[in-house]
């Protein structure tokens, strides 16, 4: 088994898909198998086993290795194997062994008395009767089996978390395509809003001349006041910087090592409340676009993260 330096020493540096697939042959101590290892996406680490349960140890060993290596994903690891063609133990069953003597010893008294010659029984004649000999998984020291099996484990598992970082690597290309794009986005919006500012300031004009004539009583102040509370409702100059602290916090997280879906779940999450809030004050045809933009590209990042371990 490998401690704890080696799976650091074994993890490949960047993003970890939670989709990968391995598998590899082998053959020892009159064996021969095929394990193999496969995941998608999950939650947590949801790691299934489908082993036969006659090697004693197997399971709990085999599981305690992949639950080091692996962080995420739902995982199933399975394993075939058989006896190679020869290596069979057989087991003398006593009771059929003594029925089949007994029916010879018969057979061969009544043809004496007949006076009939029978030739002499070979011995491998009578083990490939029915229930003489069986083969015994008993009769099998697992210990050394199982030891060649977890020996072989270990390369499975490399090329399972190769597989892993490979698929890794192409979301990690995908998800920084997509930042830049959030980043034009932000870039975009910032114009808009000094374009939609010209537009607010001639459209709450036109609104106090219009309020004004209408109420001759109406409080010039207080009027002025109230629009002024609709310009600060409108401004979205917070969203936008949050939008571009939370790009550079995705980037830093692209750079990280070690398993880092977790946090990108909780990123996205505020990466749509932003883009959410800047759509509902946005007021202003060009802006709104953007925001919508920028939701669209959001949840295709989001897709990407849901497969980051």
């Amino acid at each position: 088994m490998v401690n704890q330096q080696q799976d650091v020493l074994s993890r490949k540096p960047g993003l970890h898909s939670m989709t990968g697939f391995a598998t590899r042959s082998g053959a020892d101590q009159g064996h021969e198998w095929v394990w193999e290892i496969r995941s998608v996406n999950g939650k947590a680490l949801d790691l299934r086993l489908r082993l036969p349960d006659w090697i004693e140890g197997l399971e709990p060993a085999a599981r305690a290795i992949v639950a080091r290596r692996v962080a995420r994903g739902s995982v199933t690891l399975s394993l075939k194997i058989a006896r190679q063609p020869g290596a069979a133990t057989l087991r003398i069953n006593p009771d059929a062994l003594k029925a089949v003597l007994d029916a010879l010893r018969v057979v061969r008294d009544e043809a004496r008395a007949a006076g009939v010659e029978t030739a002499p029984v070979d011995p491998v004649s009578v083990l490939s009767m029915r229930g003489v000999a069986e083969e015994s998984a008993e009769d099998i020291d697992t210990a050394p089996l199982r030891n060649a099996l977890l020996a072989d484990l270990e390369p499975l598992l490399e090329d399972f978390l190769h597989a892993r970082a490979q698929e890794g690597s192409r979301l990690q290309e995908a998800i920084a395509l997509r930042l830049d794009q959030i980043e034009a986005l932000i870039a975009e919006a910032r114009i808009a809003v000094e374009n939609r500012r010209e537009d607010q300031a001639r459209s709450l004009g036109d609104n106090l001349a219009r309020v004004m004539a209408g109420a001759a009583d109406a409080d010039p102040g207080r009027v002025a006041q109230e629009l002024a509370l609709l310009v600060v409702k409108s401004d979205v100059s917070e969203e936008l910087d949050r939008l571009q602290a939370h790009v550079a916090a995705a980037r830093a997280l692209l750079s990280e090592d070690g398993p880092v879906g977790r946090k990108f779940d909780f990123l996205m999450q505020e990466f749509m409340r932003e883009a959410n809030t800047l759509c509902s004050k946005a007021g202003h045809a060009e802006l709104t676009r953007i925001g919508l933009d920028l939701k669209t590209v959001i949840d295709q990042m989001r897709e990407q993260v849901q497969n980051v371990e």
